[in-house]
Protein backbone atom coordinates (compact mmCIF):
# COMPACT_ATOMS: atom_id res chain seq x y z
CA UNK A 1 0.00 0.00 0.00
CA UNK A 2 1.30 3.24 -0.75
CA UNK A 3 2.89 6.06 2.09
CA UNK A 4 5.63 6.83 4.21
CA UNK A 5 6.95 8.67 6.81
CA UNK A 6 9.33 11.52 6.30
CA UNK A 7 12.04 12.89 9.10
CA UNK A 8 11.95 16.44 8.52
CA UNK A 9 14.35 17.58 10.74
CA UNK A 10 16.92 14.92 9.40
CA UNK A 11 18.44 14.26 5.56
CA UNK A 12 17.28 11.11 4.39
CA UNK A 13 21.36 10.85 3.26
CA UNK A 14 23.78 10.44 5.66
CA UNK A 15 27.16 12.85 5.46
CA UNK A 16 30.07 10.73 4.33
CA UNK A 17 32.42 12.56 6.18
CA UNK A 18 30.52 11.51 9.84
CA UNK A 19 28.27 8.85 8.95
CA UNK A 20 25.13 10.82 10.04
CA UNK A 21 22.39 12.20 8.97
CA UNK A 22 22.99 16.27 9.15
CA UNK A 23 19.79 18.38 10.44
CA UNK A 24 17.86 20.66 8.25
CA UNK A 25 16.75 24.01 8.33
CA UNK A 26 13.32 22.87 9.93
CA UNK A 27 15.36 20.74 13.02
CA UNK A 28 13.88 21.32 16.29
CA UNK A 29 11.01 23.55 14.75
CA UNK A 30 7.35 21.75 14.45
CA UNK A 31 6.34 18.58 14.33
CA UNK A 32 9.15 15.81 13.42
CA UNK A 33 7.57 13.33 11.24
CA UNK A 34 4.87 13.44 8.28
CA UNK A 35 2.92 11.24 7.03
CA UNK A 36 2.22 10.71 3.20
CA UNK A 37 1.67 9.11 0.11
CA UNK A 38 -1.47 7.60 0.52
CA UNK A 39 -4.02 8.06 -2.00
CA UNK A 40 -7.27 10.58 -0.93
CA UNK A 41 -5.38 10.87 2.22
CA UNK A 42 -3.94 14.11 3.47
CA UNK A 43 -0.39 14.82 4.80
CA UNK A 44 -0.01 15.06 8.58
CA UNK A 45 2.52 15.25 10.74
CA UNK A 46 3.32 14.23 14.51
CA UNK A 47 5.87 14.45 17.40
CA UNK A 48 6.66 10.86 17.35
CA UNK A 49 7.83 7.73 15.20
CA UNK A 50 5.32 5.35 16.92
CA UNK A 51 2.36 7.70 16.30
CA UNK A 52 2.95 8.14 12.70
CA UNK A 53 3.75 4.54 11.85
CA UNK A 54 0.05 4.29 13.42
CA UNK A 55 -1.45 6.81 11.39
CA UNK A 56 0.03 5.00 8.30
CA UNK A 57 -1.20 1.21 8.94
CA UNK A 58 -4.61 2.68 9.85
CA UNK A 59 -5.02 5.17 6.90
CA UNK A 60 -3.91 2.53 4.54
CA UNK A 61 -6.05 -0.62 6.28
CA UNK A 62 -9.49 2.08 5.86
CA UNK A 63 -8.33 3.63 2.67
CA UNK A 64 -8.32 -0.08 1.24
CA UNK A 65 -11.87 -1.04 2.67
CA UNK A 66 -13.16 2.26 2.08
CA UNK A 67 -14.17 3.56 5.44
CA UNK A 68 -11.34 5.92 5.71
CA UNK A 69 -12.46 8.89 7.95
CA UNK A 70 -9.94 12.27 8.50
CA UNK A 71 -10.32 13.60 12.32
CA UNK A 72 -9.39 17.12 10.70
CA UNK A 73 -12.80 16.82 8.30
CA UNK A 74 -14.37 16.55 12.05
CA UNK A 75 -13.12 19.59 13.51
CA UNK A 76 -15.85 22.13 12.16
CA UNK A 77 -18.49 23.05 14.25
CA UNK A 78 -21.94 22.22 14.11
CA UNK A 79 -22.86 25.47 13.49
CA UNK A 80 -20.32 25.86 10.50
CA UNK A 81 -21.16 22.44 8.99
CA UNK A 82 -25.09 22.94 9.40
CA UNK A 83 -25.10 26.51 7.59
CA UNK A 84 -22.46 25.49 4.64
CA UNK A 85 -23.19 21.77 3.87
CA UNK A 86 -26.50 20.56 5.24
CA UNK A 87 -29.21 23.75 4.90
CA UNK A 88 -27.82 24.55 1.27
CA UNK A 89 -28.65 20.97 0.08
CA UNK A 90 -31.87 20.79 1.79
CA UNK A 91 -35.46 21.64 0.07
CA UNK A 92 -38.57 22.10 1.21
CA UNK A 93 -41.31 25.10 1.47
CA UNK A 94 -40.87 28.01 3.28
CA UNK A 95 -43.47 26.84 6.09
CA UNK A 96 -41.50 23.40 6.45
CA UNK A 97 -38.22 25.27 6.55
CA UNK A 98 -39.50 27.73 9.24
CA UNK A 99 -40.35 24.18 10.88
CA UNK A 100 -37.09 23.27 10.68
CA UNK A 101 -35.44 26.78 11.96
CA UNK A 102 -37.73 26.55 15.09
CA UNK A 103 -36.35 22.68 15.83
CA UNK A 104 -32.59 23.68 15.08
CA UNK A 105 -32.68 26.52 17.77
CA UNK A 106 -32.61 24.03 20.31
CA UNK A 107 -29.24 21.83 18.11
CA UNK A 108 -27.59 25.09 17.86
CA UNK A 109 -27.80 25.81 21.48
CA UNK A 110 -26.73 22.56 22.57
CA UNK A 111 -24.13 21.46 20.25
CA UNK A 112 -23.47 24.82 18.21
CA UNK A 113 -19.82 25.39 19.10
CA UNK A 114 -19.06 21.99 19.28
CA UNK A 115 -16.77 20.11 16.72
CA UNK A 116 -18.47 17.28 14.76
CA UNK A 117 -16.16 14.49 15.92
CA UNK A 118 -16.68 15.55 19.57
CA UNK A 119 -20.48 15.05 20.25
CA UNK A 120 -20.49 11.86 22.45
CA UNK A 121 -23.48 9.73 23.30
CA UNK A 122 -23.36 10.78 26.68
CA UNK A 123 -23.86 14.22 25.51
CA UNK A 124 -26.67 13.07 23.48
CA UNK A 125 -28.47 11.26 26.26
CA UNK A 126 -28.17 14.41 28.41
CA UNK A 127 -29.66 16.36 25.80
CA UNK A 128 -33.02 14.04 25.58
CA UNK A 129 -32.70 14.71 29.29
CA UNK A 130 -32.97 18.71 28.91
CA UNK A 131 -35.78 18.34 26.05
CA UNK A 132 -38.08 16.37 27.89
CA UNK A 133 -37.54 17.35 31.79
CA UNK A 134 -40.24 19.45 33.03
CA UNK A 135 -37.88 21.63 35.16
CA UNK A 136 -36.12 22.51 31.22
CA UNK A 137 -37.34 22.66 28.31
CA UNK A 138 -40.72 20.58 29.36
CA UNK A 139 -41.22 20.04 25.34
CA UNK A 140 -44.04 17.29 24.26
CA UNK A 141 -42.56 14.10 23.44
CA UNK A 142 -43.17 14.00 19.47
CA UNK A 143 -41.86 17.54 19.34
CA UNK A 144 -39.05 16.34 21.27
CA UNK A 145 -38.18 13.42 19.13
CA UNK A 146 -38.62 15.60 15.69
CA UNK A 147 -35.58 17.79 17.42
CA UNK A 148 -33.95 14.49 18.04
CA UNK A 149 -34.32 13.19 14.48
CA UNK A 150 -33.32 16.35 13.13
CA UNK A 151 -29.86 15.90 15.01
CA UNK A 152 -29.68 12.55 14.05
CA UNK A 153 -30.02 13.33 10.11
CA UNK A 154 -27.25 16.17 10.42
CA UNK A 155 -25.32 13.38 11.60
CA UNK A 156 -25.98 10.77 9.28
CA UNK A 157 -25.03 13.10 6.42
CA UNK A 158 -21.77 14.38 8.01
CA UNK A 159 -21.01 9.91 7.93
CA UNK A 160 -21.85 10.12 4.42
CA UNK A 161 -20.02 12.93 4.42
CA UNK A 162 -16.57 11.62 5.44
CA UNK A 163 -16.73 14.09 8.64
CA UNK A 164 -17.22 11.55 11.46
CA UNK A 165 -16.81 8.26 11.67
CA UNK A 166 -19.85 6.97 12.94
CA UNK A 167 -23.36 8.77 14.16
CA UNK A 168 -23.30 9.03 17.86
CA UNK A 169 -26.98 9.50 17.71
CA UNK A 170 -27.79 5.93 16.42
CA UNK A 171 -25.82 4.25 19.98
CA UNK A 172 -27.78 1.83 21.33
CA UNK A 173 -27.83 3.87 24.35
CA UNK A 174 -29.19 6.75 23.50
CA UNK A 175 -32.82 6.68 23.24
CA UNK A 176 -35.28 9.21 21.68
CA UNK A 177 -38.50 10.20 23.70
CA UNK A 178 -41.67 8.46 22.45
CA UNK A 179 -43.07 10.56 18.96
CA UNK A 180 -46.56 9.15 20.01
CA UNK A 181 -48.12 12.03 21.44
CA UNK A 182 -49.77 11.67 25.40
CA UNK A 183 -52.22 13.92 24.65
CA UNK A 184 -55.90 13.09 23.89
CA UNK A 185 -57.66 14.79 21.47
CA UNK A 186 -60.36 16.54 23.08
CA UNK A 187 -64.09 16.71 21.19
CA UNK A 188 -66.35 19.84 21.82
CA UNK A 189 -69.75 19.70 23.69
CA UNK A 190 -72.60 20.27 21.32
CA UNK A 191 -73.32 23.36 23.70
CA UNK A 192 -70.10 25.07 22.90
CA UNK A 193 -69.97 24.30 18.99
CA UNK A 194 -73.35 25.93 18.63
CA UNK A 195 -72.24 28.90 20.75
CA UNK A 196 -69.65 29.43 18.56
CA UNK A 197 -71.52 28.74 15.83
CA UNK A 198 -73.99 31.33 16.75
CA UNK A 199 -71.47 34.50 18.03
CA UNK A 200 -69.12 34.53 14.89
CA UNK A 201 -70.51 36.71 12.59
CA UNK A 202 -72.55 35.59 9.61
CA UNK A 203 -70.25 35.77 6.70
CA UNK A 204 -67.52 33.08 8.53
CA UNK A 205 -70.67 31.02 9.58
CA UNK A 206 -70.13 28.45 7.26
CA UNK A 207 -66.91 27.82 7.72
CA UNK A 208 -67.68 26.39 11.22
CA UNK A 209 -70.73 24.75 10.00
CA UNK A 210 -68.17 22.85 6.82
CA UNK A 211 -65.32 22.59 9.98
CA UNK A 212 -67.24 20.38 12.65
CA UNK A 213 -69.79 19.05 9.42
CA UNK A 214 -67.04 17.62 7.36
CA UNK A 215 -63.75 17.70 9.41
CA UNK A 216 -61.85 19.47 7.10
CA UNK A 217 -58.72 21.52 8.08
CA UNK A 218 -58.97 25.08 8.41
CA UNK A 219 -56.71 25.99 5.00
CA UNK A 220 -59.11 23.30 3.39
CA UNK A 221 -62.13 25.14 4.49
CA UNK A 222 -60.59 28.63 3.22
CA UNK A 223 -59.62 26.87 -0.34
CA UNK A 224 -63.23 25.57 -1.20
CA UNK A 225 -64.51 26.51 -4.40
CA UNK A 226 -68.27 26.40 -5.47
CA UNK A 227 -67.15 23.22 -8.25
CA UNK A 228 -65.96 21.24 -5.41
CA UNK A 229 -69.05 20.60 -4.00
CA UNK A 230 -71.14 17.66 -5.26
CA UNK A 231 -75.12 18.36 -3.95
CA UNK A 232 -76.23 14.66 -5.99
CA UNK A 233 -73.45 12.53 -4.57
CA UNK A 234 -73.67 14.65 -1.07
CA UNK A 235 -69.72 14.83 -0.99
CA UNK A 236 -67.35 17.34 -0.99
CA UNK A 237 -63.92 17.02 -3.13
CA UNK A 238 -60.71 18.78 -0.54
CA UNK A 239 -58.50 20.05 -3.61
CA UNK A 240 -56.56 22.57 -2.49
CA UNK A 241 -55.99 24.40 0.45
CA UNK A 242 -54.82 27.87 1.16
CA UNK A 243 -51.23 28.53 2.94
CA UNK A 244 -49.46 31.26 4.18
CA UNK A 245 -45.92 31.03 5.24
CA UNK A 246 -43.36 33.57 6.89
CA UNK A 247 -44.91 36.70 4.72
CA UNK A 248 -48.56 37.79 3.95
CA UNK A 249 -48.51 36.34 0.20
CA UNK A 250 -51.11 33.58 0.13
CA UNK A 251 -50.94 30.77 -2.10
CA UNK A 252 -52.63 27.35 -3.22
CA UNK A 253 -50.78 24.18 -2.65
CA UNK A 254 -52.80 20.67 -2.60
CA UNK A 255 -54.28 19.44 1.16
CA UNK A 256 -51.72 18.13 3.83
CA UNK A 257 -50.30 14.91 2.17
CA UNK A 258 -49.68 16.24 -1.15
CA UNK A 259 -53.41 13.83 -2.09
CA UNK A 260 -56.63 14.88 -2.53
CA UNK A 261 -59.92 13.08 -1.38
CA UNK A 262 -63.58 13.32 -1.38
CA UNK A 263 -65.27 13.99 2.29
CA UNK A 264 -68.75 12.94 2.99
CA UNK A 265 -71.70 16.32 2.90
CA UNK A 266 -74.17 16.00 5.55
CA UNK A 267 -77.57 17.31 4.23
CA UNK A 268 -77.74 19.83 6.74
CA UNK A 269 -74.08 21.03 5.87
CA UNK A 270 -75.55 20.78 2.30
CA UNK A 271 -78.32 23.33 3.14
CA UNK A 272 -76.14 25.65 4.74
CA UNK A 273 -73.75 26.02 1.71
CA UNK A 274 -76.83 26.60 -0.41
CA UNK A 275 -77.84 29.27 1.87
CA UNK A 276 -74.79 30.54 2.03
CA UNK A 277 -74.00 31.09 -1.49
CA UNK A 278 -77.25 32.27 -2.45
CA UNK A 279 -76.38 35.49 0.38
CA UNK A 280 -72.54 35.59 -0.29
CA UNK A 281 -71.96 34.71 -3.84
CA UNK A 282 -68.43 33.08 -4.44
CA UNK A 283 -65.15 35.44 -5.72
CA UNK A 284 -62.95 34.04 -7.99
CA UNK A 285 -59.05 34.69 -6.69
CA UNK A 286 -56.11 34.02 -9.00
CA UNK A 287 -53.27 32.70 -6.87
CA UNK A 288 -50.24 31.13 -7.41
CA UNK A 289 -49.65 27.31 -7.33
CA UNK A 290 -47.49 24.89 -5.35
CA UNK A 291 -45.53 28.34 -3.34
CA UNK A 292 -45.83 31.77 -2.76
CA UNK A 293 -42.84 32.65 -5.45
CA UNK A 294 -44.08 29.90 -8.39
CA UNK A 295 -44.66 31.51 -11.90
CA UNK A 296 -47.75 28.85 -12.34
CA UNK A 297 -51.34 30.29 -10.78
CA UNK A 298 -54.77 28.81 -10.68
CA UNK A 299 -58.37 30.88 -10.55
CA UNK A 300 -61.03 29.15 -8.45
CA UNK A 301 -64.13 30.78 -7.34
CA UNK A 302 -63.51 30.46 -3.83
CA UNK A 303 -66.57 30.01 -0.98
CA UNK A 304 -65.14 32.05 1.74
CA UNK A 305 -63.27 35.30 0.88
CA UNK A 306 -62.33 39.03 2.46
CA UNK A 307 -64.90 41.60 1.87
CA UNK A 308 -62.20 43.09 -0.64
CA UNK A 309 -63.09 39.91 -2.56
CA UNK A 310 -59.80 38.14 -1.82
CA UNK A 311 -58.57 34.82 0.00
CA UNK A 312 -58.09 34.70 3.89
CA UNK A 313 -54.94 34.67 5.86
CA UNK A 314 -55.66 32.04 8.03
CA UNK A 315 -53.28 34.74 10.59
CA UNK A 316 -56.13 37.42 10.63
CA UNK A 317 -59.15 35.51 10.30
CA UNK A 318 -58.00 33.70 13.70
CA UNK A 319 -57.17 37.02 14.81
CA UNK A 320 -59.99 39.40 14.19
CA UNK A 321 -62.91 36.60 13.65
CA UNK A 322 -62.19 33.38 15.06
CA UNK A 323 -61.05 34.25 18.91
CA UNK A 324 -63.31 37.04 19.35
CA UNK A 325 -65.77 34.58 18.60
CA UNK A 326 -64.31 32.31 20.88
CA UNK A 327 -64.41 35.43 23.76
CA UNK A 328 -68.16 36.24 22.95
CA UNK A 329 -69.56 32.55 23.78
CA UNK A 330 -67.22 32.76 26.80
CA UNK A 331 -65.25 29.44 25.89
CA UNK A 332 -61.84 31.65 26.46
CA UNK A 333 -61.36 34.68 28.50
CA UNK A 334 -60.48 38.21 27.25
CA UNK A 335 -57.33 39.41 26.81
CA UNK A 336 -55.94 41.60 29.85
CA UNK A 337 -56.21 45.12 30.15
CA UNK A 338 -52.70 46.70 28.58
CA UNK A 339 -51.83 43.57 26.35
CA UNK A 340 -51.77 44.36 22.16
CA UNK A 341 -54.93 44.40 20.47
CA UNK A 342 -55.79 40.80 19.11
CA UNK A 343 -53.50 39.42 21.34
CA UNK A 344 -55.50 36.32 22.98
CA UNK A 345 -54.58 33.48 25.22
CA UNK A 346 -53.33 30.93 22.68
CA UNK A 347 -54.61 27.03 23.95
CA UNK A 348 -54.83 24.15 21.04
CA UNK A 349 -58.08 23.25 22.62
CA UNK A 350 -59.86 26.26 21.46
CA UNK A 351 -58.18 26.51 17.60
CA UNK A 352 -60.16 25.80 14.58
CA UNK A 353 -58.91 21.94 14.55
CA UNK A 354 -60.86 21.09 17.44
CA UNK A 355 -64.01 21.28 15.00
CA UNK A 356 -62.21 18.47 13.09
CA UNK A 357 -61.48 16.42 16.56
CA UNK A 358 -65.35 16.86 17.51
CA UNK A 359 -66.43 16.01 14.23
CA UNK A 360 -64.31 12.57 14.18
CA UNK A 361 -65.74 11.80 18.00
CA UNK A 362 -69.64 12.57 16.06
CA UNK A 363 -68.73 9.98 13.69
CA UNK A 364 -67.28 6.70 15.79
CA UNK A 365 -70.30 7.44 18.31
CA UNK A 366 -72.18 7.01 15.29
CA UNK A 367 -70.92 3.60 14.52
CA UNK A 368 -68.76 4.49 11.46
CA UNK A 369 -65.41 2.40 11.32
CA UNK A 370 -62.16 3.87 12.04
CA UNK A 371 -61.42 2.86 8.08
CA UNK A 372 -64.25 5.28 7.02
CA UNK A 373 -63.72 7.86 9.23
CA UNK A 374 -59.41 7.85 8.11
CA UNK A 375 -60.61 8.34 4.79
CA UNK A 376 -62.60 11.43 4.97
CA UNK A 377 -60.13 13.08 7.15
CA UNK A 378 -57.48 12.25 4.70
CA UNK A 379 -55.12 10.54 7.43
CA UNK A 380 -51.89 8.57 5.78
CA UNK A 381 -53.23 5.33 7.22
CA UNK A 382 -56.01 4.52 9.70
CA UNK A 383 -53.24 3.74 12.14
CA UNK A 384 -52.57 7.21 12.53
CA UNK A 385 -56.74 7.98 13.02
CA UNK A 386 -56.77 5.00 15.66
CA UNK A 387 -54.30 6.43 17.60
CA UNK A 388 -55.82 9.82 17.62
CA UNK A 389 -59.26 8.91 18.34
CA UNK A 390 -59.54 5.58 19.69
CA UNK A 391 -60.88 6.91 22.81
CA UNK A 392 -63.54 8.34 20.69
CA UNK A 393 -65.36 4.74 20.12
CA UNK A 394 -68.49 4.14 21.95
CA UNK A 395 -67.63 1.93 25.49
CA UNK A 396 -63.93 1.85 24.52
CA UNK A 397 -62.30 -0.72 26.96
CA UNK A 398 -65.58 -1.91 28.37
CA UNK A 399 -66.38 -4.72 25.76
CA UNK A 400 -63.99 -6.84 27.08
CA UNK A 401 -64.88 -6.27 30.84
CA UNK A 402 -68.37 -6.92 30.34
CA UNK A 403 -67.62 -10.19 28.10
CA UNK A 404 -65.61 -11.31 31.24
CA UNK A 405 -68.54 -10.73 33.54
CA UNK A 406 -70.65 -12.32 31.30
CA UNK A 407 -68.39 -15.69 31.20
CA UNK A 408 -67.65 -15.58 35.01
CA UNK A 409 -71.35 -14.13 36.04
CA UNK A 410 -72.77 -17.71 35.07
CA UNK A 411 -70.45 -19.47 37.27
CA UNK A 412 -72.81 -21.16 39.96
CA UNK A 413 -72.57 -20.15 43.98
CA UNK A 414 -72.23 -23.81 45.08
CA UNK A 415 -69.84 -24.47 42.22
CA UNK A 416 -66.88 -26.74 44.05
CA UNK A 417 -63.58 -25.38 44.23
CA UNK A 418 -61.83 -28.04 42.29
CA UNK A 419 -62.51 -31.05 40.17
CA UNK A 420 -60.54 -34.33 39.80
CA UNK A 421 -60.22 -35.55 36.06
CA UNK A 422 -61.70 -38.89 35.48
CA UNK A 423 -59.43 -41.99 35.32
CA UNK A 424 -62.04 -44.62 34.95
CA UNK A 425 -64.72 -43.66 32.44
CA UNK A 426 -65.61 -40.52 30.01
CA UNK A 427 -68.79 -40.47 32.09
CA UNK A 428 -67.04 -38.64 35.12
CA UNK A 429 -65.45 -36.24 32.95
CA UNK A 430 -66.05 -32.57 34.81
CA UNK A 431 -68.42 -34.36 37.15
CA UNK A 432 -67.53 -33.19 41.23
CA UNK A 433 -65.97 -35.10 43.75
CA UNK A 434 -69.59 -36.31 45.36
CA UNK A 435 -70.63 -37.65 41.55
CA UNK A 436 -67.71 -39.46 41.25
CA UNK A 437 -66.87 -42.79 41.88
CA UNK A 438 -64.68 -43.57 44.96
CA UNK A 439 -60.71 -44.85 43.41
CA UNK A 440 -59.79 -47.74 45.66
CA UNK A 441 -56.60 -48.80 45.56
CA UNK A 442 -55.58 -52.42 44.21
CA UNK A 443 -52.91 -54.44 45.80
CA UNK A 444 -50.41 -55.61 42.76
CA UNK A 445 -48.36 -59.03 42.76
CA UNK A 446 -45.07 -58.54 42.46
CA UNK A 447 -43.89 -60.62 39.51
CA UNK A 448 -40.37 -61.01 38.03
CA UNK A 449 -38.47 -59.12 35.96
CA UNK A 450 -39.43 -59.69 32.46
CA UNK A 451 -37.75 -57.88 29.28
CA UNK A 452 -39.90 -55.89 26.94
CA UNK A 453 -38.33 -58.07 23.64
CA UNK A 454 -40.56 -60.83 25.11
CA UNK A 455 -43.95 -61.51 23.59
CA UNK A 456 -46.06 -62.58 26.52
CA UNK A 457 -49.66 -65.16 25.51
CA UNK A 458 -52.78 -63.16 26.59
CA UNK A 459 -53.84 -64.04 29.81
CA UNK A 460 -57.32 -64.12 31.66
CA UNK A 461 -59.34 -60.92 32.57
CA UNK A 462 -59.23 -59.64 35.94
CA UNK A 463 -61.79 -60.17 38.06
CA UNK A 464 -62.78 -63.85 36.74
CA UNK A 465 -60.36 -65.34 39.29
CA UNK A 466 -56.79 -67.20 38.62
CA UNK A 467 -56.61 -69.31 35.32
CA UNK A 468 -54.44 -72.56 36.31
CA UNK A 469 -53.70 -72.99 32.57
CA UNK A 470 -52.30 -70.25 32.00
CA UNK A 471 -50.50 -69.73 35.77
CA UNK A 472 -46.83 -69.87 34.17
CA UNK A 473 -47.36 -66.94 32.17
CA UNK A 474 -46.23 -64.61 34.85
CA UNK A 475 -43.10 -66.63 36.26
Amino acid sequence: MPGYIEDRWLTKKKDPKTDKRRRTARYGKGKRYRVGGVPGVRDRSFDTHDDAKTWLAESQTDTSRGTFTDPRDGSITMDEYVDEYWLPGRGGTAGSSKFTDARLNYIRAAFGTVPLNLIAPAGLRKFVTYLTDTKQAALANSYAHSICSLLANILDVAVEDKRIPSNPARSSSVVFPSKKTKEKREAWPDAVVQRVRECIDRRHRIAVIIGVGCGLRQGEVLGLSDKDFDFDDMVVHVRRQVRVDNGAKRYFKLPKGEKTRVARMPRSVAGEVRAYMREFPPVGVELPWGTEDSTETQKHRLLLTTAAGKAINYKDWNSYVWKPALVSAGVIPMPPPGTKRRQFPHSRRYGFHALRHTFASKVLHAGESIVTLSVWLGHESPTITLEYYAHFIPDAGTKGVAAIDALLGTTKPDAPRALILPTDSPALLWKSPADAKPQVKRQRKKAGRVSPLVTLPACGSRGSGPDVSRAGCFT
